[in-house]
């Protein structure tokens, strides 16, 4: 099972043959990180078993970066300052992605950057593909690497280039129920008590951005591509629904495919399974069955601070105890309601 870890510089072992390639490309990478290290600084890192697979390390900078050209004015500025992992055709680089943006939201940011050589066409093309564009271009003693960047707080109309911002304009808004034993391993970071989290340290080894799930709520199929959803999980059965149900997220929607339309099994393994909370043997027999028809796409945009119980659903945000809760489309009020409730950071929510 891999395990992404927020530690200390000095709790990870730099002589990890994971680190070769980046001594090989920074010459001072060693005497940068025993520095961080001494400094008591942290890092992301992916833990496959006992061996590192993945590591990044970002800095808040309030100040104009003037080593690169053209120079990013002043203001406040996320750095991705060391970021390498080993592809395994999963999707662990949205894993870091999304960490990124959890941190930019957090310290209120004006910008993302970072520094990316040539040849590392692959973490250039992951970047671009969340709204990252080329900047310019920074001189080192270890050669010339593009910068690229990312303006935070606009909006594109482009979901991925816009994520983690939530669109709510012309958008017909929903809550979406899942069981609880998907939920877990879908969004394995929510709790079930009403204490705030923090999500920097939430480093779930399934906190992706894309999300499949897989159903059989009619109501589904009215869901167009950018409707903002609420996820909603149901009751465990350990208490009253009032209180063991709760929202638990937000995201955005992103496309509706029925099982039908797959023309072999691989096709459909294939979409679903780098997304899917179900496992392959799961997926080849909903695939067989066809009992579960809808499938759905959409992007884990945040996890509330603070869970939202079916009480204070029904009570504080208007929804209708007497309505079918498995799919059902909420009005402006009551999303916000929600949101706020659940203490989203209201700059990621678009009016």
């Amino acid at each position: 099972m891999e395990n992404l870890q927020y530690a200390l510089f000095s709790e990870i072992n730099i002589n990890d043959s994971f680190f070769d390639s980046l001594k090989e490309d920074y010459a001072e990478f060693s005497g940068w990180f025993n520095k961080k290290a001494l400094a008591g600084e942290k890092a992301y890192v992916l833990y496959r078993g006992t061996t590192i697979d993945g590591f990044m390390y970002l800095k808040t900078e309030e100040e104009i970066i003037d080593d690169v050209e053209p120079p990013l004015p002043y203001g406040v500025h996320l750095k991705i300052g060391t970021f390498k992992f080993n592809s395994q055709g999963t999707r662990r680089g949205e894993r870091f992605i999304k960490k990124v943006f959890d941190h930019a939201i957090e310290e209120n940011v004006s910008d993302i950057y970072v520094t990316i050589f040539s040849k590392h066409e692959y973490l250039m093309h992951l970047f671009m593909k969340y709204g990252f564009g080329i900047h310019g271009s920074k001189e080192t003693p270890n050669g010339t690497e593009h910068v690229l960047t990312r303006r935070m707080g606009v909006i594109t109309g482009n979901n991925l280039h816009d994520y983690p911002y939530i669109n709510t304009v012309d958008n017909k808004k929903h809550l979406l129920a899942i069981k609880p034993e998907y939920h877990t391993r879908m969004l394995p970071d929510s709790i079930l008590n009403n204490e705030t989290h923090d999500i920097i340290k939430d480093v779930s080894h399934t906190n992706s951005i894309h999300k499949i799930y897989i159903c059989a709520m009619d109501g589904v199929t009215l869901y167009k591509e950018g409707d903002p959803i609420i996820i909603y999980r149901t009751g465990d059965g350990l208490g009253p629904a009032r209180f063991r149900s709760v929202a638990t997220s937000v995201g955005v929607f992103e496309e509706y495919r029925n099982i039908h339309e797959f023309s072999s099994e691989s096709e459909f393994l294939s979409y679903c399974s780098p997304y899917s909370v179900f496992s392959n043997e799961e997926l080849t027999s909903i695939f067989r069955q066809k009992r579960f028809c809808h499938v759905l796409r959409f992007t884990y945009n945040a996890a509330m601070s603070k869970r939202v119980t079916r009480g204070s659903l029904i009570d504080d945000a208007g929804l209708n105890p007497g309505s079918y809760w498995g799919s059902m489309e909420l009005s402006d009020e009551q999303f916000r309601r929600i949101t706020n409730l659940g203490e989203i950071n209201e700059s990621i929510i678009i009016n």
